[in-house]
């Protein structure tokens, strides 16, 4: 009977592997770690725990996974990084641990995290998000479902990036990025609407001319952000414009990074004040 694990891979007895999980040459894998049936685990790849991996994963070589977070905060408190199905984690991935007993860093569903991402403690990556090599994501930053990040960037600690967003490739991501927006250059600015990624995602031609008002209100008028979030109101109550609506309106909360403006624009609460 052919074995999925390979002879050279250092496994805890403790570990939770389910039997369809196959472990490549030189892998080792802790013991507080669990993996989900159909789940590929690369060469020389490692997994420390505490980790919870689900389904049809594939891992490849020389990711590591669940170490300790680069955190002058932590304290050696139990924590954990959280993966759900079919994501697609290239070479040389790390996703660490999070910070503060029983917190986790959550990765969600059907991802693409591509060659030398970091993940930082804490973060928040939804579902079909798809992140590009080299990409250096920061402590508790949250990035919504379908987004999609360029190359070779850094994101700052506590940033928010909205659902369908396009973020372009090395830019300096150091506030929030809007949903359904096209940022990017140096310094980042808000461009359009991330039409093609919108479009790939089927929204209606209906919700797409809505978005299309909303992105001229925010960014090609001289409203003031008060006064544009009060024009939305008046577009209509679609899912996606609440949306838009809800996460601008947390952007200004105290704790959050404030928005990327438009270009020529300022539309963040630091500009603002």
């Amino acid at each position: 009977m052919k074995t999925l694990i390979h002879p050279t891979a250092v496994i805890h007895p403790n570990a939770e592997l389910h039997p369809t999980v196959e472990v490549g040459a030189y892998a080792v894998i802790g013991g507080h770690v669990k993996v989900g049936p159909d789940t590929t685990i690369g060469a020389h790849v490692v997994l420390d725990g505490p980790v919870e991996i689900g389904a049809r994963n594939q891992i490849f070589p020389g990711a590591a996974i669940g170490m300790e977070p680069q955190d002058r905060k932590y304290t050696g408190e139990t924590s954990w990084v959280k993966i759900g199905d079919d994501n697609r984690i290239r070479e040389y991935v790390t996703i660490n641990r999070a910070t503060g007993l029983g917190e986790a860093t959550m990765i969600g569903n059907g991802n693409l995290l591509m060659a030398y991402v970091h993940v930082a403690h804490n973060c928040v990556i939804e579902d079909s998000v798809t992140i590009s090599n080299a990409v250096a994501i920061a402590g508790h930053v949250h990035i919504e479902s379908r987004a999609t990040i360029s190359g070779v960037l850094g994101i700052h600690q506590f940033v928010h990036i909205g659902k369908h967003a396009m973020v372009g490739g090395m830019s300096r991501i150091d506030r929030d990025v809007p949903p359904y927006m096209l940022v990017e250059g140096n310094p980042t600015r808000v461009r359009s609407l991330n039409l093609v990624g919108l479009k790939r995602a089927g929204l209606s031609a209906t919700d797409l001319q809505i978005l299309k008002k909303a992105f001229r209100i925010l960014y090609r008028s001289d409203l003031l952000f008060k006064d544009a979030l009060e024009e939305l109101e008046l577009l209509g109550d679609t899912e996606h414009l609440q949306h838009l609506r809800r996460f601008l309106l947390l952007s200004q909360m105290p704790g959050r990074r404030g928005l990327i403006p438009g270009k020529g624009k300022a539309n963040s609460r630091d500009d603002e004040s």
